[in-house]
């Protein structure tokens, strides 16, 4: 019984070790769900009728999916067997690439990550680099089915097109002049040029500059912690990666959309398209007002984001800083800002929001103060707890000896050093204002009704689930998605930052 348990223990053990086995387990599992939710897509109970291209995604995605299964038992056999991924397993997953143009990207990331042995940091960035810009390019192209496109709809696929070939060759080249994490410096010219195309909002384009910069710059000489280290671990997270990868899609839909996407679909009422099922024309249907969906949902994103992140940012440095003041000074002065900031913290903070909310007015500016005040309490907290345990460090003492004035000791040595559980807090932060968003919007107090935000969206769609569920699913959808993936990147952040787990 011993024998079976420890030869399974090991077993595990062996296959963890893999990402790629990870990765493709994974891959598999995501499609074969994905393929179920669109084959219940593909049926309407209420109307009886069958809906073709949804019944034809399930179907693409369940061979996709079965597929990379079929892969993953090739994986562990060749771990378990020899050791190691065989050459010619890594081989089909040129194959499974193409699964990147049915949209798939959970295989054709396990497919990038398959068919190179000896990985970099360098090389994964640049796999979700140019897979964020893939994703971009599939999601604007849908406007090609609409009425009308935005004015500047050509201009702004062109230019996505330009970054895409650039992405790829990048890809490319890395491979090539990337050797055991040592950086060619003929890569100099591609880093400046990686962190400029960053402008669509590519967060692992600007990463990917700044790490090949870093170590051209340096001599591909590291220091034995630096942000490099910090990425590698996280990218060794796959549901990180996956998080980070979803809200970096969602950042630069929302700033391409400026020109791809046509703004008046999302806001204008058409009244000879209300209520229209999921086409190509219109892919999440049309709302009772004739808007599109999918239009609404994707300028959505845009508000979400901006409230997550401003009302998250404005604690961050208001609690950060009067939490590092309390904890460096005490005394006195710790004990008037606590006690004041004990009484905001005990109004609970959806509360306190309604109650701004509901007397100065439903608005965007007054959903991110009433948002920002309730989270301030917190994050003072958090940070007086770690400032309280920095300054007894021997470099702060240090200071102190050699005549450094206090703002000079808070500002360039207790903050820097006290940001990890912040950073990491404020990731977590920023998901559950998006519910707070949504949550309120759909009460009526908080995004102004016409504007195109996931709450608002909701709403709408909650008054014909019997009917119409799709247009309750999608946007309820979409918050789900975000606020996980803040959670499951905020998780994969603090483990990265954790020196216990290096």
């Amino acid at each position: 019984m011993m024998s079976k348990y420890y030869l399974k223990r090991e077993t595990q053990r062996k296959l963890k070790a893999f990402q790629e086995y990870r990765l493709s387990n994974f891959a598999w599992s995501a499609s074969l769900v994905i393929a179920i939710l669109f084959l219940f897509n593909g049926y309407d109970l209420f109307e009886r009728t069958v809906h073709i291209p949804f019944l034809a995604c399930a179907g693409i995605y369940l061979i996709f999916g079965l597929l990379q299964l079929l892969v993953s038992v090739k994986i562990k056999k060749d771990v378990l067997e020899a050791g190691a991924i065989q050459t010619s397993t890594r081989i089909f997953g040129f194959s499974l690439i193409i699964a990147l143009l049915t949209g798939n990207i959970f295989v054709a990331i396990a497919a990038l990550d398959m068919i190179k042995k000896g990985k970099t940091i360098e090389y994964t960035l640049s796999i979700y680099m140019a897979l964020t810009n893939f994703c971009i390019i599939m999601i604007s192209a849908l406007n090609i089915f609409k009425p009308y496109v935005a004015d500047l709809f050509v201009l702004g696929m062109g230019i996505l097109l330009v970054i895409s070939i650039i992405h790829v060759l990048t890809m490319i080249l890395i491979s090539s002049f990337v050797k055991n994490g040592t950086v060619d410096r003929r890569l100099l010219p591609l880093a400046y040029l990686l962190i400029f195309t960053s402008f669509t909002g590519n967060v692992f384009s600007l990463l990917l500059g700044f790490t090949l910069l870093s170590k051209i710059k340096n001599g591909n000489k590291e220091v034995p912690v630096t942000w490099i280290d910090i990425l590698r671990r996280l990218f060794r997270n796959s549901m990180a990666a996956l998080g980070l990868l979803f809200i970096t899609v969602l950042l630069s839909v929302s700033i391409c959309s400026y020109f791809t996407f046509e703004y008046t679909l999302a806001i204008e009422n058409n009244y000879s398209t209300l209520l229209l099922p999921p086409s190509l024309e219109y892919p999440f249907g049309t709302d009772d007002f004739g808007r599109c969906v999918f239009s609404r949902i994707v300028f959505g994103g845009r508000i979400s984001l901006l409230v997550g992140i401003i009302s998250t940012l404005i604690p961050v440095l208001a609690g950060g800083g009067l939490g590092a003041l309390s904890g460096y000074y005490g005394k006195y002065v710790d004990n008037f800002i606590m006690r004041a900031l004990d009484i905001l913290y005990a109004v609970p903070g959806m509360l306190l929001a309604i109650a701004i909310v509901a007397a100065f007015g439903a608005n965007t500016t007054n959903l991110i103060i009433a948002l920002s005040i309730g989270y301030i309490p917190t994050y003072a907290r958090t940070m007086r707890a770690t400032v309280l345990s920095v300054s007894n460090f021997e470099f702060i003492e240090a200071a102190r000896a050699c005549g450094a004035k206090d703002h000079i000791i808070i500002f360039k040595h207790i903050i820097p050093n006290s940001l990890a559980p912040i950073i990491v807090k404020a990731t977590l932060t920023i998901g559950v204002a998006v519910i707070s968003t949504s949550s309120l919007s759909y009460l009526g107090l908080g995004v102004e009704p016409h504007i195109p935000e996931w709450g608002n969206i909701l709403k709408i769609g909650s008054e014909y689930l019997e009917s119409k569920s799709y247009l309750a699913v999608y946007p309820g959808l979409a918050i789900i998605m975000m606020v996980l993936s803040f959670n499951f990147f905020g998780d994969g952040l603090r483990d990265a930052l954790d020196p216990k787990l290096k």
